[in-house]
């Protein structure tokens, strides 16, 4: 085992900006590996006889699924949980059901609402906590999204991502994702609807460090033009429903389409965490068209994943 497994093994996977670059790039190693051994059949039963706990306060077809699969393609087992399936629904604290919790697991992933909620239960879990996805970040996905990018292009550093929709936990996970592996990142947004100014700020100065750049428009031609990557997202989240129609109204002219795929670069490739609402943030042309890696993207998930598990878990 070389210094970089070693300094994963144990670890909490809460945000991308709590690894190094070196890390990132172990974890996608790892993860590239992990695909080619399943593509040819063999067996890798790295977390044999381990036990994940997966807590979901939010639904999930994606998450629960890579990880599940994931955990038994890796030799261990996988618990579903849902609130309404511990006494965290009945007002057990998130800090006992930790200190639990890590008596019975070798890992925990958590898939929640309030961000809060994962750092208090890593805080106080003796095992590894790995963010399946808060209203502040979406790490996992991240991971598997800059893997996508660099299957498509064959690398990675020097490329621009520009991110269409809302600055929500998608946009900041890609932020700190990219600012750590040298990928230009622009969000483009309407007014209103930017990523937070800490988490920007944040990632600048990684950035910064790794020779890329962290930008944020309005203006959705100045942010597309020169684009190697297009992504997008849902307009209205999760716990967001009461606001869709306000927020179609906001981003109607942030629409991913073939006019906007024109403006980007010949050989740009387009991406979304999905679920895709057709029609809204992204249309069927695109979405299904021979630039997508949006599929790709979805599958990606169960192999980053599986490394995120044998590294800290292992």
């Amino acid at each position: 085992m070389n210094d970089l497994a070693k300094g994963l093994k144990g670890r909490d996977f809460i945000s991308l900006k709590d690894f190094t670059t070196e890390e990132i790039l172990y974890l996608l190693d790892l993860a590239d590996e992990l695909k080619a051994k399943l593509k040819r059949g063999e067996s890798h039963p790295l977390l044999a006889g381990k036990t994940l706990g997966m807590i979901f306060t939010k639904r999930s077809t994606r998450t629960r699924v890579a990880f599940e699969v994931g955990m038994y393609q890796l030799g261990g087992y996988a618990l579903f949980l849902t609130k309404d399936d511990l006494q965290l629904g009945r007002g057990e604290t998130i800090a006992d059901t930790a200190r639990v919790l890590s008596r019975y697991l070798d890992g925990i992933m958590i898939r929640t609402f309030a961000h809060q909620d994962v750092e208090e239960l890593a805080a106080h879990a003796t095992i590894p906590v790995i963010n399946g996805l808060t209203d502040l970040l979406h790490p996992t996905q991240a991971l598997a999204d800059i893997m996508t990018i660099r299957e498509w292009k064959g690398s990675i550093k020097g490329l621009n991502l520009t991110f269409i929709g809302d600055g929500n936990n998608v946009a900041h996970s890609l932020m700190y994702g990219g600012a750590k592996v040298g990928l230009n990142v622009t969000i483009a947004c309407p007014t209103g609807y930017e990523p937070l100014p800490q988490v920007v700020e944040e990632a600048r100065r990684i950035a910064a460090y790794n020779g890329c750049q962290i930008a944020v428009t309005n203006n959705i031609r100045e942010a597309v033009e020169g684009a190697d990557v297009l992504y997008t997202d849902v307009w209205a989240s999760m716990g967001q429903e009461e606001e869709a129609e306000k927020r179609r109204q906001a981003f109607r002219k942030y629409q991913l389409n073939s006019e906007i795929l024109k403006m980007a670069k010949p050989d740009a490739m387009v991406m979304h965490c999905l679920p895709a609402h057709r029609g809204e943030e992204i249309t069927d042309e695109v979405i299904d068209g021979p630039q997508s890696a949006v599929f790709d993207e979805a599958e990606n998930r169960l192999h980053a994943h599986k490394a995120i598990m044998a590294a800290l878990m292992g």
